[in-house]
C-alpha cells in the first residue's frame, strides 16, 4: 500500500463535497446517520485502488468518524442554515491513534444545502464547558480556538487533562465580560 499525500487526500475531499453537495441539493440528507453513511460510501468509491478502505462499522464514539490511514474525517451535519456545530469532547478518549491529520466534513442542509470541508483544527473556534468540555466547530471560522489559547492542536490533544483545563480556564476567563 503506497502512502497517500495530504494533497491527494484533499482532492478526495473536494470530490466528496462536490458529490454530496449535488445529492443534497436534489434531496437533503435529513439525518446525520444518513449523511455520514453516504459520505463513507462515496469516500470508499473514491479510494479505489489506493489500498485504503473505509470501515463501515466503526466504534460509535470513535474520533474522527472516518479513518483512512493517517487521515481522518470528522463528519458534522445540520438541518439548520449554519456552518457551526458542537463537536467532540476535548478529552478525545476515543481518538483513533493512527490518524495524524483530521479534517472536518460539514453538511449544511438548511437554506441552500451545501457540503464543505476544512482542516479540523482551523474550524475549532470555541469550547463549551458543561459537564464535559466540548469543542465547537465552524467552517470558515475567523480564528481558531488554538490560536486564541496560544497552543497548537497537536500539543493540546496530547496534553494531560489538567493541562488542557488550564488552557480552557484561561480562555474562558478572557471571554468573561467585566462585571
Amino acid at each position: 500500500m503506497s502512502g497517500m499525500t495530504r494533497q491527494q487526500f484533499e482532492s478526495i475531499l473536494d470530490a466528496l463535497c462536490t458529490q454530496l453537495g449535488d445529492e443534497a441539493r436534489r434531496e437533503i440528507f435529513s439525518t446525520s446517520i444518513q449523511f455520514e453513511t453516504r459520505a463513507r460510501q462515496i469516500v470508499n468509491n473514491l479510494l479505489n485502488r489506493s489500498g485504503y478502505q473505509v470501515d463501515f462499522n466503526p466504534h460509535p464514539q470513535a474520533f474522527p468518524d472516518i479513518a483512512i490511514g493517517p487521515f481522518g474525517i470528522e463528519v458534522k451535519h445540520t438541518t439548520n442554515d449554519t456552518w457551526r456545530s458542537v463537536a467532540n469532547s476535548v478529552l478525545e478518549t476515543n481518538r483513533i491513534q493512527s490518524v495524524r491529520h483530521v479534517y472536518l466534513l460539514f453538511g449544511k442542509m438548511g437554506g441552500q444545502p451545501d457540503v464543505r470541508w476544512d482542516v479540523y483544527e482551523k474550524c475549532v473556534m470555541h469550547v463549551r464547558t458543561s459537564h464535559v468540555p466540548r469543542f465547537e466547530v465552524e467552517i470558515g471560522a475567523s480564528v481558531s480556538l488554538f490560536d486564541q489559547m496560544g497552543i497548537s492542536y497537536d500539543q493540546f490533544r496530547i496534553s494531560e487533562m489538567h493541562e488542557k483545563m488550564q488552557y480552557i480556564r484561561q480562555y474562558a476567563r478572557g471571554r468573561l465580560k467585566p462585571g
